[in-house]
């Protein structure tokens, strides 16, 4: 039976969760805020709030900055415009509004956008990209699954 969108984001997260916990071993902190956004919703037929899909915060210390702002604010750079915020940051500046953060950390894969913050922006682009990756291919192995019995 396939798990529902909820339960594959909650499911790519684990998958990759020794993966980020031996990269927090180089990280500048070991504290973390990931939003995963609904690959089903399009931005033209939602607001951004409601099309997060799942969030999820690795957090092993008090928080000195609001890492989960952070990361819903990257989160919306890149739904907003079906590409990740680095490409904001580095290629198309004219892009950014005034509330968008000068720091990069999502990945966009197909319709998935997944966006961290907590740790160096390139690392949070590193595990979004986990995330998304693992996010669609759970999702493929449910859908072959389904449609090869």
């Amino acid at each position: 039976m396939a798990r529902d969108h909820q339960q594959l984001a909650k499911d790519a997260i684990e998958l990759v969760r020794p993966a980020i916990d031996k990269l927090f071993e180089q990280t500048n902190r070991k504290e973390l805020h990931i939003v995963i956004m609904d690959p089903r919703v399009k931005p033209w037929e939602s607001t951004f709030e409601d099309a997060i899909l799942y969030q999820e915060s690795i957090q092993n210390s008090p928080w000195s900055t609001p890492f989960d702002v952070l990361a819903r604010n990257k989160a919306a750079q890149a739904w907003r415009d079906r590409s990740a915020n680095l490409m904001h940051q580095t290629i198309h500046p004219s892009s950014l509004r005034d509330d968008d953060v000068p720091f990069y950390g999502s990945f966009v894969y197909g319709d998935i956008v997944v966006a961290c913050s907590g740790v160096q922006q390139w690392f949070d682009m590193l595990v979004s990209g986990w995330i998304a990756l693992a996010f669609e291919q759970l999702a493929m192995a449910d859908y072959q699954q389904a449609n090869n019995s």
